[in-house]
């Protein structure tokens, strides 16, 4: 049986990663279209490398299947939407993702190199570095990826993009990025100013909008939640 507690508190976390990286999903600038176009040199892909696309604040990851075709996981709130495969497989839109990431509704799909980049520099395996891991053999790592190509379950902490690649690359799906990201939060929790503030604000809610259970109750719970996890 599932923990209340726990699930409020992953959620919020994961809606806190969302706002604190909200400049991923941003409109590009007229400039990004023409970087689009930009030439890759695929030719320097081997089936099974990790792609690896700085944005940013985050970095999204996929799989080389070879013939300029790339696996990556991403939200699409279309998927809940319509079966229309025609529909489903155009460029994911900024919008499409962002609701796909609010309402967990993801597939792993194979889009080529220019539209899983879509303008970026490519970094090739950096994840071999980072995390210092020892890789399955290419072949695996591809097989793995069109293993799981489909819809799929999503989650910003706990299943994203680096989970897959991370998963078929190494064998065990682990993200540093979300890790960092709980890190920082465990940070700002343990800091005491965290709860001095949260009750300053709480109090100037009641003040503001009078004394109501849906203002005491997150002006008194949120304090003591974060002065016992301090």
């Amino acid at each position: 049986m599932k923990n209340p507690m726990l699930e409020v508190v992953s959620l919020l976390l994961e809606k806190l990663l969302l706002i604190a990286n909200f400049k991923l999903f941003s409109l590009g600038s007229p400039g990004e279209d023409k970087g689009r176009n930009r030439f890759y040199e695929i030719s320097s892909f081997l089936r099974g490398d990790v792609l690896e696309v700085p944005r940013t604040h985050l970095t999204h990851y996929g799989i080389y299947l070879g013939d300029n075709r790339v696996a990556h996981l991403m939200p699409d709130i279309l998927l809940a939407l319509t079966d229309d495969k025609g529909r489903t497989q155009k460029v994911v839109s900024n919008k499409r993702l962002i609701l796909g990431v609010l309402v967990k509704v993801a597939s792993i799909r194979v889009d080529t190199v220019e539209d899983f980049a879509y303008g970026a520099n490519i970094l090739v395996n950096h994840l071999d570095e980072s995390l210092k891991k020892k890789a399955l053999l290419n072949e695996e790592v591809a097989r793995r990826a069109e293993k799981r190509i489909g819809l799929t379950s999503y989650s910003l902490l706990w299943d994203n993009c680096e989970h897959f690649v991370t998963y078929c690359r190494y064998g065990t799906p682990v993200s540093p990025q979300a890790d960092k990201f709980c890190e920082n939060v465990k940070i700002i929790i343990r800091d005491q100013r965290s709860v001095l503030a949260s009750a300053v604000l709480g109090l100037a809610s009641i003040v503001c909008m009078g004394l109501a259970s849906y203002t005491t109750l997150p002006a008194i719970f949120i304090p003591f939640c974060l002065w016992m996890a301090g």
